[in-house]
């Protein structure tokens, strides 16, 4: 006869979601180097499998809209796990490249649509002091899902056929999320009916019902209750949220590590350990400030720290001898054999300078090319045997800037993870009106999976172009102009019902001094009466 938990229920659902996804995102990681060595892959091949998740996560946000908004949220959710079931089985019993890179395809579909379906189920369903919190839960599930996947791909590397329990773990939490959803109402209006759900919405719930406005896809581009306003806010933050270059950052931290002088296994361990555990640290903390800084607040100083950390490893890389750009040097898998690394063309002394790119003229991205070099950052260290020839000790003062390159990485994911991480998506499941919000979301989240996708396939190009330093100081340089985006279109949301925000983007049109004289506080928001939202 009592009603159920809704908030652990929540909590569970959101942070089950961000686990799954971040799961899902890494295990590649892992499995890749033993794909690889079963199945012959080539550079081309590992290319289409490692990217097949993002083309399917941007085929889900193209069409997840319509989904969440006509089905609802809850069924969404659902559907993306059944969906992702699907492709677990495909992954862990595929027998051919082709049912790989159907199976990734399936979950990037699968993980997109829930994404974005979690995170509006979530905020509607509870009030303005626990949105933030419960909404930044799946950035932390996210974190927590990436480290589960180093330790899981770390404990069967060395299992026969250990690749296809990698990928078969990640039906595991999302079966835990649905049998949580089960217990919870399908959305804002059954929870409504069912009066179990009003004490968390603090009056949010009697704004939907009759006389709603309706909204069409094309409204998010027009100046009706300023929706061109609240869409050039969402693309403004997912856009500078990839253009600063973070997933190079976090994809190809060991490479980043190598080039400015970091050599052999300890690298691997920085980066997938290391920066794992400083991105769950950081997330959490963005957690227990969320509802008491604010949301621009957070940004603000994420995207500030952001570019000076990236502007630093750019500027560590002028003063520390660097190696050469990654290469892809296709080669059969026999010359992967520890016994025969000497009459290979690859320098697996980490000492040695690579190689110029003259074996077959192929490329591909540093994921794969620094598995040839050396065990990957994501990757079991115990994979390949270290036969690698003697490094030779740097000098102090390289020393020293090896390190710096270190603490600024770890700046940056810090900053990532309690900015442009967990805030983006909050703010984007806050800014629309409920009829809308689901299409809107998926658009701008297409334009997420767009920037990523982009991103990471010119990161080699950029290097090979302009150098490494260069690339990280144009990294920092559009995280300036993402500060300065944020100071002056972005507005503070903390502790406002979804009603409020909707009045005040109703209210308000944009123009340069919209955020900058706002408050963390969030002060101008407080002369809308609370009685005109109910």
């Amino acid at each position: 006869g009592h009603p159920p938990p809704v908030l652990p229920l929540c909590a569970s659902v959101s942070l089950l979601g961000g686990l799954t996804f971040g799961y899902e995102l890494a295990v590649i990681s892992g499995a890749l180097l033993p794909l690889q060595l079963d199945f012959g892959l080539s550079c081309l091949e590992q290319e289409l499998l490692v990217g097949s998740l993002l083309l399917g996560a941007l085929l889900a946000s193209l069409v997840g809209g319509f989904l969440i908004d006509c089905y609802g949220r809850k069924q969404a959710i659902l559907g993306s796990n059944m969906v992702l079931l699907a492709g677990s089985l495909s992954l862990g019993l595929a027998g051919s490249l082709t049912w790989l890179v159907l199976g990734r395809l399936v979950a990037g579909f699968a993980i997109s649509l829930s994404s974005m379906a979690c995170c509006i189920y979530v905020s509607e369903l509870v009030g303005p002091r626990q949105r933030g919190v419960l909404v930044s839960l799946y950035e932390a599930g996210i974190t927590v899902g990436i480290l589960l996947s180093y330790a899981i791909n770390y404990a069967l590397a060395s299992a026969p056929w250990g690749w296809r329990h990698m990928f078969g773990w990640a039906a595991a939490p999302a079966l835990l999320q649905s049998l949580s959803l089960l217990f919870l109402p399908a959305g804002v209006a059954e929870a409504a009916a069912h009066k179990d759900l009003i004490p968390l919405q603090g009056g949010e719930t009697t704004k939907l019902g009759l006389g709603r406005p309706r909204y069409s896809f094309l409204d998010l581009f027009r100046a009706r209750d300023n929706m061109r306003g609240r869409t050039m806010v969402g693309l403004g933050l997912v856009l500078f949220q990839q253009l600063t270059g973070q997933p190079n950052v976090l994809c190809y931290a060991s490479t980043i590590f190598r080039s400015v002088g970091f050599h052999g296994g300890s690298s691997a361990v920085l980066a997938s350990v290391g920066l794992g555990v400083v991105k769950v640290v950081a997330t959490l903390t963005a957690m227990g400030l969320v509802d008491r800084a604010g949301r621009r607040a957070l940004l603000l100083a994420g995207c500030a720290l952001m570019a000076l950390s990236v502007s630093g490893i750019g500027l560590v890389s002028f003063a520390s001898p660097m190696d050469s750009g990654p290469s892809c040097l296709a080669m059969p898998n026999a010359t992967r054999l520890p016994g025969l690394h000497r009459d290979s063309s690859l320098p697996m002394g980490s000492s040695l300078p690579t190689l110029p790119r003259t074996h077959k003229n192929q490329r591909e991205p540093v994921l794969s090319a620094s598995k040839k070099t050396k065990p990957h950052s994501m990757a079991a260290p115990l994979l390949i045997p270290s036969t690698a020839s003697p490094v030779a000790p740097s000098a102090p003062g390289h020393t020293v800037l090896h390190w710096t390159t270190l603490v600024c990485l770890m700046v940056f994911v810090s900053a990532f993870s309690f900015g442009f991480g967990p805030m983006t998506w909050l703010v984007l499941s806050e800014i629309y009106p409920v009829e809308i919000r689901g299409r809107a979301f998926a658009f701008c989240n297409s334009f997420n999976w767009a920037a990523n996708l982009f991103i990471s396939l010119s990161f080699l190009d950029l290097i090979s172009a302009i150098g490494l330093s260069l690339t990280f100081l144009l990294y920092g340089l559009t995280a300036v102009l993402g500060l300065g985006f944020i100071y002056l279109f972005v507005p503070e949301t903390k502790g406002q019902s979804l009603a409020e925000i909707d009045q005040q983007f109703q209210r308000t049109r944009f123009t340069l001094g919209f955020g900058c004289r706002q408050s963390s506080a969030g002060i101008q928001y407080r002369r809308i009466e609370v009685s005109s939202a109910s």
